[in-house]
């Protein structure tokens, strides 16, 4: 069943929609080399050192992206993430057309400023990396928080988490994730960016 703002799409929007619905899950080629790549960021985000879960993020990214066949993305490992009335900030994805995918994930927590869990952390990278394969591997237009958005960054999660891949062929169900409509908002810079809050499922896009 889609999400509200479903309703709220234009007519092309909404068949991009159906399409990233009915993909539930992308499956990596060589899941326990890039689980070594994972147990690398979580060594990282363990010495607290921004540099380090810097290189580490991007190693991970780029081998997933080498494993998927795509064009590579760049990360961008920040301190304390932006906060409002609403909540905090965990990821944003920027994309500008002929320059390389941008990724932006924030390492500390906003109120206690503490270093976020490895699989909050990486989940939240991984959110970010779907929407640069929503348009690099299954060739979409736009890029939109679907149940099947969802079931697909879950499964990415698990083959990287879990050392037992046979666990990971079926992500736990998404039910009631609250997300709103694209809004536009100005820049100087013709961009599309989505950002994500993970707990409010907040979507932005700029163009």
């Amino acid at each position: 069943m889609p999400f509200p703002y479903y309703q709220r799409l234009t007519a092309n929007q909404k068949a991009i929609y159906r399409l990233s619905d009915k993909v539930s899950e992308i499956r990596l080629n060589n899941v326990r080399k890039l689980q070594s790549f994972a147990a690398d960021l979580d060594q990282a985000l363990q010495s607290e050192r921004r540099i380090e879960v810097q290189q580490a993020v991007n190693r991970l990214c780029r081998q997933i992206c080498k494993d998927l066949k795509v064009e590579k993305v760049n990360v961008k490992v920040l301190l304390k993430r932006p906060s409002d009335a609403e909540g905090e900030l965990h990821g944003l994805f920027v994309r500008e057309e002929g320059e390389t995918a941008q990724l932006t994930v924030w390492m500390r927590t906003a109120k206690q400023k503490k270093v976020v869990a490895f699989k909050t952390f990486l989940r939240t990278l991984l959110h970010e990396l779907c929407h640069h394969l929503d348009y690099s591997l299954l060739n979409l237009a736009d890029t939109f928080h679907t149940e099947g958005f969802f079931r697909r960054e879950s499964s990415l999660t698990e083959q990287l988490v879990f050392k037992d891949t046979k666990n990971a062929s079926k992500p736990p169900p998404v039910d009631d994730v609250p997300v709103q409509k694209p809004q536009t908002v100005l820049g100087k810079k013709k961009r599309k960016a989505l950002q994500m809050e993970l707990q409010i499922g907040v979507l932005a896009t700029r163009k």
